[in-house]
């Protein structure tokens, strides 16, 4: 139980043995992916679209994220147990819930992006310069951080034994405000961010199937691509949103947290679904699109002393599905 007559905290052996190793493995090859992402954005991205700014956002997103797991490894391996104090227990949550939110937002405008080009070529917003990408970014910055800066206003700190709990979900049955705030916050930025790539992923997808002759067999791994990103995203996303939604579903029935032991150990468990996002986007959104490809060609041209190959210039569809 927890030191509030209101919420409940819980021990839990399973997460201390499976979610230190696995946080590991995703802050090695997620941290890998994105410092490679970003050093491409830096030293060798030639020319920058709207496409690459907001995949540039995403990517620092994520590298935070990355960095934030090292310490809930060590949280967890100590079965629960934060000894870096109360400053920086706000700190943290606050950084992965903003970059979380991120994460998903960026990959929204990435979404929208596509669509426009693909299904609405004409429209005068392709048509706009990079400052407006910039302020679209700016925007969504904002808004984030108007939407997660409460969690740095309140300590987070559930005593369980001898150990002192750092979390930022855990289950209260008094319904403030702040909670309710924060789990419809957390349940929102799925669904109408994943309804607006579902409806993009499905527009393009059949814009490229019926409408673009395909002779060459680009069009079907732009539309396999394509719909490999909103897997992503759904793989990435609903397991903890559903599993957050299910204690809502339980709140309603119950008001003793000896109800919501399992639960709890579920949504924590689901919650490394989310982080294995941004290990996820450099694979996806980087390294699988043909600009980007060919700018990891060319970096690791250089790093092994090779001659640079002169391609032709042609443009495929898949360039045009990715920009």
């Amino acid at each position: 139980m927890s030191n509030s007559s209101v919420c409940c905290a819980f021990e839990s052996p399973t997460l201390k043995q499976v979610l230190p190793p696995v946080l590991f493995i995703e802050f090695i090859f997620g941290l890998t992916g994105n410092v490679m992402a970003l050093a491409m954005f830096a030293l060798h991205m030639e020319s920058w679209k709207p496409n690459s700014i907001y995949l540039a956002h995403l990517a620092v997103a994520d590298s935070v994220v990355l960095f934030c797991l090292l310490f809930r490894a060590d949280y967890y391996r100590r079965g629960q147990n934060w000894i870096f104090g109360d400053a920086f227990c706000r700190i943290l949550l606050f950084l992965l819930a903003a970059n979380r939110a991120a994460g998903i937002f960026f990959l929204t405008a990435v979404a929208v992006d596509r669509y426009l080009k693909i299904v609405h070529p004409l429209h005068r917003i392709n048509r706009m310069n990079l400052s407006y990408a910039m302020w679209v970014s700016a925007g969504l910055w904002a808004v984030i951080i108007a939407m997660t800066a409460y969690l740095l206003g309140s300590p987070h700190f559930f005593i369980v034994g001898s150990h002192i709990q750092c979390e930022s979900f855990n289950i209260c049955l008094d319904n403030g405000p702040l909670s309710i705030w924060h789990n419809t916050f957390y349940v929102l930025q799925f669904c109408v961010p994943g309804s607006i790539i579902i409806y993009c992923t499905a527009c393009i997808t059949w814009q490229l199937k019926t409408k673009t002759m395909d002779t060459t067999g680009k069009i079907k791994r732009a539309v396999q691509f394509i719909f490999v990103v909103a897997m992503v995203f759904l793989v990435s996303f609903f397991p903890s949103t559903a599993s957050r939604v299910a204690v809502w579903i339980l709140k309603a029935w119950y008001q003793e947290c000896s109800y919501f032991s399992e639960a709890n150990l579920a949504f924590y468990t689901s919650v490394c679904f989310t982080y294995l996002n941004s290990m996820l986007n450099p694979l996806v959104y980087y390294f699988s699109t043909p600009a980007f490809s060919g700018i990891i060609q060319k970096f690791f041209r250089r790093l092994t002393g090779q001659k640079e190959e002169v391609t032709s210039g042609n443009t495929s569809v898949s360039t045009v599905a990715s920009e």
